[in-house]
């Protein structure tokens, strides 16, 4: 199955990205992934899916990439995604600067993530 995930430079993500994934498994819901923090720690996150209208769901799924092979794709709304640390009691916010945004992240087909 193909996505497309096309997400303007705007408040919640700092670049563009346009970019046609080839999935390998059923996208599912997630609320929580292992990744880099914003100063590189690999933690556990909580992400988003992020809209004109703000928080919705985040998917992860298997995709082929043709630079790195099969990778975890974690991708969400119009706007990207949002992640935050686990723990966090705020709401989501793109002016949070304990937050930030990404278009989608490209990961290890073996990082965890939780839904």
């Amino acid at each position: 199955m193909l996505l497309e995930v096309e997400v303007v430079a705007a408040e919640n993500s700092p670049m563009d990205l346009n970019r046609v994934f080839d999935l390998l498994s059923e996208p599912r819901v997630i609320n929580r992934v292992f990744t880099a923090n914003q100063i590189g720690e690999d933690v556990w996150c909580d992400v988003t899916g992020w809209s004109e209208d703000g928080p919705c769901p985040a998917m992860a799924a298997l995709s082929e990439d043709s630079g790195d092979g099969v990778i975890l794709l974690v991708y969400g709304g119009d706007d990207g995604i949002r992640i935050r640390p686990v723990g966090s009691d705020a709401d989501w916010n793109a002016s949070d600067s304990n937050q930030w945004g990404e278009p989608c992240l490209m990961l290890d087909k073996d990082t965890p993530v939780d839904g």
